[in-house]
């Protein structure tokens, strides 16, 4: 009996962890509206491309330290400008801040003016574009995981993946654009599942990119290839790039320098680097050291 009392005891507990996972999924705070009817972007928004923070900080949720703290800085139309910054600085958390997975704690951004704040979720994120640090492809079609609305023609569809240097290699399935993708493309190199999310990115062409470390986890070969590509398809578009390798953003316009949550330079390369005191002039040195 004492056995028993035990084990049906121990399976109670067990089965609680149910429950408290339900209530606190519950009390969740819901993200905001996906679409605002009485206050949509236009279909052309945003036309030029112009990115601004204003005096924008941020928090991962209520009670934590902030990790962006009063940022401001204006990029022009179709400028390329590289983020750098040591680990933890909060290069990322300005990714998250942009597709507003968090939310600000004060502090705006403005997309050609715009306050992205006051439209919702949907007609934001849909009219940005990103190439992540670690690829997501989802169990489906290459078609669907490019074109998951049904947006766009197959012509328009092998253009994307012709850019992306794609295209030959999915003319070798017999299915061509209706073959299968495993759960997280597992049936993909790491190289091709990033040249998939450069292929959806060009479908899509919105005005502003980012690049959230995409070429982090890749081969050079990879990454010389999207390099360029970004270069040539993305000339008239505004691109944030993110940098884990220091040199690809070293041809950039600007060169934005986060420290500790904070904006610490702000400046064209070739000014960064002529001033040796400067954090990006110390960050290219210790590559380099690190490199030999």
């Amino acid at each position: 009996m004492v056995n028993w009392a035990v084990r049906f005891y121990s399976d109670m507990e067990l089965s609680m962890t149910h429950l408290e996972r339900a209530v606190e999924y519950a009390d969740l705070p819901s993200e905001a509206a996906n679409v605002i009817e009485n206050n949509r972007p236009k279909q052309t928004w945003p036309e030029q491309g112009i990115v601004e923070f204003k005096n924008y900080s941020a928090r991962y949720r209520d009670g934590l330290e902030l990790v962006i703290k009063d940022l401001s800085f204006r990029v022009q139309p179709r400028q390329k400008v590289g983020i750098v910054g040591r680990t933890g600085a909060g290069k990322s958390s300005l990714t998250l801040a942009l597709f507003r997975i968090i939310e600000a704690a004060s502090g705006q951004i403005l997309i050609d003016g715009e306050d992205i704040f006051k439209y919702g979720l949907f007609d934001v994120r849909s009219k940005l574009s990103i190439i992540p640090q670690d690829p997501m492809l989802f169990a489906g079609t290459v078609r669907e995981n490019l074109d998951p609305f049904n947006s766009y023609s197959d012509q328009d569809i092998w253009r994307a993946l012709e850019q992306a240097h794609l295209a030959d290699y999915i003319r070798t399935k017999d299915e061509r654009l209706e073959f299968m993708v495993t759960q997280g493309g597992e049936n993909f190199s790491a190289g091709q599942r990033q040249l998939i999310c450069l292929a959806r990115a060009l479908l899509k062409h919105a005005k502003v990119l980012v690049l959230d470390e995409a070429t982090a986890a890749i081969d050079n070969a990879t990454d010389e290839i999207i390099q360029q590509t970004i270069r040539a398809e993305f000339k008239d578009c505004t691109v944030l790039t993110i940098a884990h390798r220091l040199n690809t953003v070293i041809d950039s316009d600007m060169v934005l320098v986060i420290d500790a949550g904070r904006l610490a330079e702000y400046d064209t390369p070739q000014n960064l680097l002529a001033n040796k005191e400067s954090i990006f002039s110390k960050l290219i040195n210790e590559a380099q050291i690190r490199a030999k």
